[in-house]
């Protein structure tokens, strides 16, 4: 996408924690495509990337916006995803719902939403271990793969954002929110809507960059000896369109504003993106220091909040 087509617009305070401008440390800036190893030799917008020092929450300021969320997301899902298999892959959410059992015991029945459903896998499998699940998925590509190969039904997921599904208040037990909140443009509005939607002490779970990914915290080190300013954060204006990255206090922060806890966290490793003789060294050491690329969050809804939130 053209970066004249996205609309700028400047951050004036932390979207997690409520941290006015005043306290945001500027890291670097992100250019509009794949930096590689030597950004400067490259064309391109540049926008800048910042650091909220109260949470430590890491995003684009100002923020690129594109005229519709459909530029970035109505792509083959097979594009833009390295699973886009058609089918049912009953391990695929095996992991999480075993972390949720031992949280919130799963009984037949409990009610679930996905919010960003993509190809649907994980709310296909929820429905097989016996949720009533439910999703929306914004893009129309991923939502038309999913209903041609899960066998979900219309009724039960639809086409549609955070901003335009409609769901009763306190309807779910538990809300999956994986891989979507780096996407959006308010991280704090998408959560407050879903709180909406879930029953007092039900169960969250968010999937996010980590603010503290080893790998991109090196690569900026590398950056800053090459002298440049350029940064590895984020990837705002090319795929796969991550905005922030997050740490478990900005989640507490958070929580303790808008009626929810943190209730269990985890940093993955995930995909280190060394070569081998690098790879499994670096897996051993952020998994010791907290370090990897993926932060789990289970937020739960606390029994006083109130009805609207």
């Amino acid at each position: 996408m053209d970066a004249c087509s996205y609309r700028f617009e400047p951050v004036l305070v932390c979207n997690m924690c409520g941290q006015p401008e005043s306290g945001f440390l500027l890291l670097g800036r992100r250019l509009n495509r794949s930096q590689g190893a030597w950004p400067r030799s490259r064309t391109g917008v540049a926008t800048s990337v910042c650091r909220c020092r109260r949470c430590g929450l890491i995003f684009s300021n100002p923020q690129p916006t594109p005229p519709t969320i459909n530029v970035h997301y109505d792509v083959p899902p097979e594009q833009y995803l390295n699973n886009a298999t058609p089918g049912i892959d009953d391990e695929s959410f095996a992991e999480e719902l075993a972390w949720l059992h031992r949280l919130e015991p799963i009984v037949p029945g409990m009610r679930s939403l996905d919010v960003g459903a993509g190809i649907g896998k994980a709310m296909a499998v929820m429905a097989r271990r016996g949720f009533d699940a439910y999703g929306f998925e914004p893009s129309r590509t991923f939502y038309g793969h999913a209903i041609e190969n899960t066998g979900l039904s219309q009724d039960k997921l639809s086409l549609a954002t955070i901003e335009t599904a409609e769901y009763p208040d306190q309807y779910f037990d538990f809300i999956n929110f994986r891989a979507v909140l780096e996407h959006v443009y308010s991280p704090s509005a998408s959560l407050a809507r879903a709180l909406r939607w879930l029953k007092p002490e039900g169960l969250i779970l968010v999937e996010v960059p980590s603010a503290r990914w080893l790998i991109s915290r090196a690569a900026n080190i590398f950056y800053r000896l090459s002298a440049t300013d350029y940064v590895a954060n984020l990837s705002p204006m090319h795929p796969p369109f991550h905005l922030y990255e997050f740490t478990v206090k900005s989640f507490v922060l958070h929580g303790a504003a808008s009626g929810y806890v943190v209730a269990d966290h985890r940093h993955q490793v995930c995909e280190t993106y060394l070569p081998a003789v690098l790879r499994s060294i670096a897996s051993m050491c952020m998994s010791a220091t907290g370090t990897g690329m993926q932060l789990s969050v289970w937020l739960r809804k606390s029994s006083g909040a109130l009805r609207g939130c």
